[in-house]
């Protein structure tokens, strides 16, 4: 899989950090004192929790040496820890948390079965599962998806997909969590994100979405031709407003269980 590239993840970190604040502002917990943010990236996240609780003792978890190289350069002081979020889940740790918090990362990290009711079981006594991610369903996810299964990319996807992410609808979560959780609260959220132009909707997805694909390609020249047809297939979904600018919009799933 593609690395993480901070710079390119951060072109937009006001639009990709505000549903951390709306997630952070449902969580009722007055005064928790040990937090972890799964999946931290560069510490945008993180840095909403430390905001909303400057008491409590918060740990940034990530994957990616890049992101967490870049959330030390940002917050030297703070506690951060590159780690596989399953594998710590799993078996890294046997620590417990008054919040276990997590903004745009758990859609990376597959079986949410298990994974979820897991995470409850780290929690303390009276503590707070928070999570947010993107929804599968969007136009941009359903056309890159459907051009990777194009023959003309068989020799990059030959079996017709990247290995991507997945978030399920909300009714599932339900589900999943309803027999372990005392508490429960789940909500989708659509964000109108207004982009200066239709391109700069592809420069968002080549931060997150569209990693895989690019990953998987391991041709320079084959993925600027990736990208340029994906832009062709996906400009007609986004028009450009009667002010010029191309409205975005962004569908989010939130979840809070105690």
């Amino acid at each position: 899989m593609a690395v993480w590239n901070p710079a390119q993840y951060l072109r937009y970190s006001d639009l990709r950090t505000r549903p951390s604040y709306d997630l952070a502002q449902r969580i009722r917990l007055v005064n928790p004192r040990r937090i972890v943010d799964l999946g931290c990236g560069p510490g945008n996240s993180t840095d909403v929790c430390a905001e909303r609780w400057p008491e409590a003792s918060i740990l940034g978890i990530d994957n990616s040496p890049a992101m967490i190289e870049k959330a030390r350069a940002a917050w030297p002081d703070r506690e951060w820890e590159i780690a596989d979020i399953a594998q710590w889940v799993y078996g890294g740790t046997r620590e417990t948390f008054d919040v276990i918090f997590s903004s745009a990362a758990l859609q990376w990290v597959p079986d949410h079965a298990t994974l979820f009711p897991r995470l409850l079981g780290h929690l303390r006594p009276g503590g707070v599962l928070a999570i947010q991610m993107p929804a599968y369903d969007a136009t941009p996810n359903a056309v890159m998806r459907e051009q990777a299964a194009d023959p003309a990319w068989r020799r990059w996807f030959p079996e017709g997909r990247a290995e991507e992410w997945l978030s399920h609808p909300l009714e599932r979560y339900h589900e999943i969590l309803a027999p372990h959780a005392s508490s429960l609260d789940l909500w989708a959220t659509d964000y109108l994100q207004i982009m200066p132009n239709f391109e700069a909707i592809v420069e968002w997805y080549k931060g997150t979405g569209l990693r895989p694909y690019l990953g998987a390609i391991r041709d320079e020249a084959e993925q600027k031709r990736f990208l340029a047809e994906y832009a062709e297939r996906l400009r007609p979904h986004y028009p450009a407003s009667s002010s010029g600018d191309v409205l975005f919009s962004f569908r989010r799933l939130f979840i809070v269980a105690s």
